[in-house]
């Protein structure tokens, strides 16, 4: 294949080896290694060590260019046009580039905004310290229990509820298990199933005011014969009822217990508010898309009815009490609030079976969608531990470690011996936002934001060095309908920070109920010609990882590239999955992803590769990669052929 004008570094090398054994280690918990761009949940991220390689591979300096080498990008403009987590202006501004990020929705934005702008840490500290106090005054209160042994009062770890079922003999509750927690003493913490309690081995008597419980799976009473239904009418956080409490005491340590009546009639007293809590519901109206449908389809058509009255209490509070001065200090800690409801709604589950995981949260999306657990989890955001989900956990992972980070950024060196991590001198994960691109022309370390579609850039023709990205995955996982949970929330903590009524049909994602690829493909092709028109001519790089298992996938990707006039220069596979992530456990998933370096230009057609072995992930990432670039070099292709060689090419049985 010819190589186009003015080669780059990667156009010919990248080293996979030393990307995988990185990325073996971050997509077990990539948050650990990149702090300062997980400020607030996004979807689909990539590894970061992957995208420093991809971009070291960009550097014209070969002193500069190896990977624990500081810089290298100081002038250079790097454009990413659907941004996402963030990615792309995390590692380029580390290595002094300005960069561009753009995204429709305005969650990236903001985050990106919060998290590449500087604030001393000791003023993050006291905004929060002043947030968490004035929460804890306010509601604090709803939030307490009482140790079983010695009656003292506790702060409230978190409450777990049964899932509420009717049929002709009354009322159950339904649980994931009816086994809570093995003890560290090898006992069982166990509920009931014919009263609900909470027991620890041995005989029992039975509460006569307690509810009969089942297990998940059980559809019809073996009583009466009826299928279980929910309660007709009731808002989805009412399906549920209390059925255990836990609590650290401060003489007796860690308990679990049955709910007592100042347990319950705390919930009675969070009840009594909600009415009154200054909530406009239409302000929260869910829009159903491919995975908020999931809600329609149980009922909730508001996002309000996902939460507890307790936690509503203490976001209502959020929205007086957020700080106001620094307008910088409130965008950090809102979105800290928002991206904590994700560890703090009543869709939460509990996994904290093992006595390794006490406490352990199933959070809102652990599988990117919404769930409905049985047994429901209801944190105590104010809970003073740095407990799982808790304001104060998430404030020190995620603003203070994240500012520390961001200030001497740290990376895995591999060699043999004990793992450890090195600072790489000289790099900083921040920058100066200018409003303009004529500002970031020649200089280092300063990055533009702009909240809205790709398809038309402020940017002069030429201007923008390489546009490196991650674009969105087809059809799998609808980022801004899953945003919305969210997006409510910034509203009202940032009204005046973005466009928060944006229009999610120019979002660049097909619909996972639209057997069609057009809308996909117009919208890919709009963003990938305007890529071709601001990259400079001759070095500039289009790269990007993706995967995917179907053929309308990749072929809505080829037809974007090749109505956008790109070539494929070379294709790198990668590790990018971790087996065990929850979202794709147990499923046929692809592990790896395809960097695919491309350019503007018509090489040589390549010969034809063949078809992909279907079972293994690397083979068959590689195999689509290489078949891309191969449509790519074919000179007069519809969409339609290019659909019609996919099909073909991932046609079953046509495997080498």
């Amino acid at each position: 294949m010819d190589l186009p004008e003015l080669p780059m570094p990667i156009d010919v090398d990248f080293d996979v080896e030393f990307a995988d054994a990185l990325a073996r280690y971050e997509t077990y918990n990539k948050h650990h290694y990149r702090p300062n761009t997980y400020l607030h949940k996004w979807w689909g991220r990539r590894c970061g060590s992957t995208f420093r390689l991809i971009l070291k591979g960009l550097v014209e300096d070969e002193a500069a260019r190896p990977y624990y080498a500081p810089g290298g990008l100081a002038g250079k403009v790097i454009l990413d046009p659907m941004m996402g987590g963030g990615t792309t202006l995390h590692e380029a501004i580390r290595l002094g580039a300005s960069v561009i990020g753009v995204d429709v929705d305005p969650i990236p934005v903001v985050q990106a905004r919060a998290t590449l702008t500087h604030r001393p840490p000791a003023a993050l500290r006291a905004g929060f310290d002043a947030l968490y106090h004035g929460l804890v005054e306010a509601a604090g209160d709803l939030f307490q229990t009482h140790c079983p042994t010695c009656d003292e009062p506790a702060p409230l770890w978190y409450a777990l509820y049964g899932w509420r079922r009717v049929c002709g003999c009354g009322e159950v509750l339904a649980v994931d298990s009816l086994t809570l927690r093995h003890e560290p003493d090898g006992t069982t913490l166990r509920w009931c199933p014919v009263c609900g309690q909470l027991r620890n081995g041995g005989d029992h008597t039975c509460d006569p005011g307690g509810v009969r419980l089942i297990e998940k799976g059980t559809s019809h009473c073996s009583n009466c014969g009826e299928a279980y239904r929910d309660p007709a009418g009731t808002p989805y956080h009412a399906r549920y009822t209390m059925l255990a409490v836990a609590a650290h005491c401060s003489i007796h340590g860690l308990f679990h217990k049955s709910p007592d009546w100042r347990d319950r009639a705390a919930l009675r007293r969070a009840d009594d508010r909600r009415p009154a809590l200054p909530l406009a519901r239409e302000q929260f109206r869910v829009i159903p898309g491919d995975k908020s449908i999931q809600l329609a389809h149980r009922g909730i058509d508001n996002y309000l009815d996902l939460f507890s009255s307790r936690q509503l209490i203490v976001l209502s509070e959020v929205i007086g009490q957020l700080p106001s001065e620094d307008a910088m200090i409130r965008m950090n800690l809102a979105l800290l609030v928002s991206t904590s409801l994700e560890f703090n709604s009543m869709l939460c589950g509990y996994k904290g079976v093992n006595k390794r995981r006490a406490g352990a949260v199933r959070h809102t999306f652990a599988h990117h969608g919404y769930a409905f657990p049985h047994t429901a989890l209801e944190n105590n955001p104010l809970y003073p531990r740095r407990a799982s989900g808790t304001l104060q956990k998430l404030f020190e992972s995620r603003i203070a470690r994240a500012r520390r980070w961001a200030a001497r950024p740290l990376e895995r060196v591999l060699e043999d011996g004990p793992s450890r991590f090195a600072a790489i001198e000289g790099e900083t994960d921040g920058g100066r936002e200018v409003a303009t691109a004529a500002e970031l022309a020649g200089g280092s370390h300063r990055f533009m934001l702009i909240q809205g579609s790709s398809v038309a850039l402020p940017v002069e023709t030429g201007s923008v060095d390489a546009v490196v990205t991650d674009p969105p995955y087809f059809d799998s996982i609808q980022y801004s309908d899953l945003s919305g949970f969210f997006r409510v929330w910034l509203r009202q903590f940032l009204p005046e920070a973005a466009d928060w009524n944006y229009d999610q049909s120019v979002a660049a994602v097909n619909s996972e109920r639209d057997s069609e690829n057009g809308h996909y493909v117009a919208l890919m092709t709009g963003i990938f010609r305007e890529c071709r028109r601001a990259l400079r001519p001759g070095s500039g790089r289009l790269i990007f990882t993706f995967h995917h298992w179907q053929p309308r996938a990749w072929a809505a990707l080829t037809a974007a590239l090749y109505n956008a006039g790109f070539a494929m220069v070379n294709r790198y596979v990668v590790h990018a999955e971790h087996p065990m992530s929850v979202h794709i456990s147990n499923m046929r998933a692809l592990t790896h992803d395809a960097i695919l370096v491309l350019a503007a230009a018509r090489p040589e057609s390549p010969e034809r590769p063949l078809p992909p072995a279907h079972h293994d992930s690397h083979h068959f990432t590689e195999s689509c990669a290489t078949f891309l670039g191969w449509v790519l070099a074919q000179p007069g292709l519809t969409t339609g052929e290019i659909e019609a060689h996919w099909q073909a090419y991932l046609a079953p049985g046509t495997a080498a």
